[in-house]
């Protein structure tokens, strides 16, 4: 039998909770290691954040290229080489991760451990390494932060058909004729905004009533509008059936639409409905560690498993799935461990920012939430295109909207769907954490034309 390291703490997924919590823990003198099964950074570098960032924002120059005869400036036609896309997302992503790991393994007490994790009793770990070797590890504490991955749903025929995840989509060298887009979430309309901006065509099926199923109605249906404006096909209340490909580049897709079956027919199928918890790969049932029935590991207020010194963080926990949140899983474990402190996840505000364009800001209680929480309330709404700054950059689509409660003035919640949306949202975010009233806001003076100015505006629409 292998000898078998002994750690004060091994963390499971060099993500944006597992990286730092690894290096945290050794500069306190915990002999840590981290174990990676791919590479470090997370979903977040190398999957998610920051590529698809970078390809919004090569799609947003040939979308600003496209419209530039609207701010008086002549240009040739515009061509996108996916290629150079492609390099520029890789160079940034080679960037972000080297850094990371070069923190990591530059930072004495921790072994990064390149390989598949699996447990084999409650705290003892078997680890394949990627060179071959096998290492049999145990700590008293152990961190998971293995997350998730894409998730593909059951097509009648799909198993037969080449298909595109969030992952494989930016691995494409060619802008796709016709990209049909199964799942109208916030990563289906990213990438279908995007890709309409490169030259698809674009069609987005989705199951539901409404895009964006988290969202208020009205949010939803301003995102739907903008989408289809830009030349997108919205379908909603679609349900697939079955799908077959009769050539490389010729995929039919069979739906159920609300009149009826319709057949699609594309060039590129992408899946962009849901994600499936890491849990699976690491044999929990050695640990007793519970999970949900998707596979979501059922941790406390504090990030404590059912077993004893076992926490999870990140996305494999459940709950909102974003790259901050698991930061502040990170934060939440070095306070209590490291500091003694007394920190929880409970109640905290959960910022997001949808990278449509224009952007979708969103922190706190949507008017839905407000009301189905039996608060009295009073909403603030206000069209971009009567924001100043707005009309003087022509970009003008969607609208701000604050849910206040009506007894105290306290700003519950917003959704800020415009230009530049995430950073209005983060004004509004602070206020709520600072317990402002919504009249401070809209008595501030604040720079003239700013995007910020115009929360004078939208909560002075409460007092008419």
């Amino acid at each position: 039998m292998n000898a078998i390291t002994h750690y004060d703490a091994i963390v499971i997924g060099a993500g944006q909770a597992g990286g730092p919590l690894s290096t945290t823990l050794a500069k306190a003198g915990w002999k840590t290691a981290l174990i990676e099964r791919v590479h470090v950074g997370g979903t977040c570098i190398n999957e998610g954040c920051t590529p698809t960032k970078t390809m919004v924002a090569s799609a947003r120059v040939a979308y600003l290229a496209r419209r530039s005869a609207d701010y008086g400036v002549q240009t040739g036609p515009v061509t996108v080489d996916m290629t150079k896309v492609r390099q520029r997302k890789r160079d940034i992503v080679d960037s972000f991760r080297n850094n990371g790991q070069q923190r990591i393994e530059s930072t004495e007490g921790v072994d990064l451990l390149m390989g598949k994790a699996s447990f084999t009793g409650m705290k003892t770990l078997e680890v394949c390494l990627n060179n071959g070797q096998t290492l049999h590890v145990t700590a008293h504490t152990i961190f998971i932060n293995a997350g998730d991955r894409p998730t593909k749903p059951f097509i009648t025929g799909v198993e037969t058909v080449s298909t595109l995840d969030s992952t494989s989509i930016m691995e494409l060298d060619s802008v796709p004729k016709h990209l049909l887009i199964v799942g109208g979430g916030y990563i289906g309309l990213e990438f279908g905004q995007m890709f309409r901006r490169f030259g698809s065509q674009v069609t987005v099926i989705q199951r539901g009533a409404n895009l964006l199923t988290r969202e208020d109605p009205d949010v939803a249906e301003e995102v739907a509008n903008i989408m289809r404006e830009d030349g997108i096909e919205v379908l909603l209340e679609t349900k697939p059936l079955r799908v077959q490909q009769t050539a490389a580049d010729r995929i039919h897709l069979t739906v159920h639409t609300p009149l009826g079956e319709r057949t699609l027919t594309g060039s590129h199928l992408l899946m962009a409905a849901g994600r499936t918890p890491n849990s699976d790969w690491l044999n929990l049932d050695a640990t007793g560690v519970q999970t949900d029935k998707h596979g979501f590991i059922h941790t406390n207020e504090r990030l404590e498993t059912n077993v004893q010194g076992i926490y999870a963080l990140g996305d494999i926990k459940g709950g909102p799935a974003f790259t901050h949140i698991s930061y502040d899983d990170f934060r939440v474990i070095r306070t209590n461990l490291l500091e003694k402190g007394h920190a929880s996840i409970h109640h905290r505000l959960v910022p997001y920012t949808v990278f449509i364009d224009p952007q979708l800001g969103r922190v706190g209680q949507s008017e839905t939430e407000a009301r189905a929480h039996g608060h009295s309330i009073r909403v603030a709404k206000m069209p971009m295109n009567e924001v100043a700054r707005a009309l003087e950059t022509d970009e003008s689509r969607g609208f701000m909207k604050a849910v206040v409660d009506a007894d105290t003035g306290q700003i519950l919640g917003c959704a800020v769907l415009g230009i530049e949306g995430g950073e209005i949202m983060a004004i509004l975010q602070m206020a709520m954490m600072g317990k402002l009233p919504y009249t401070v806001l809209r008595d501030a003076v604040l720079a003239h034309p700013t995007l910020a100015e115009s929360l004078n505006n939208l909560f002075s629409t409460l007092d008419q």
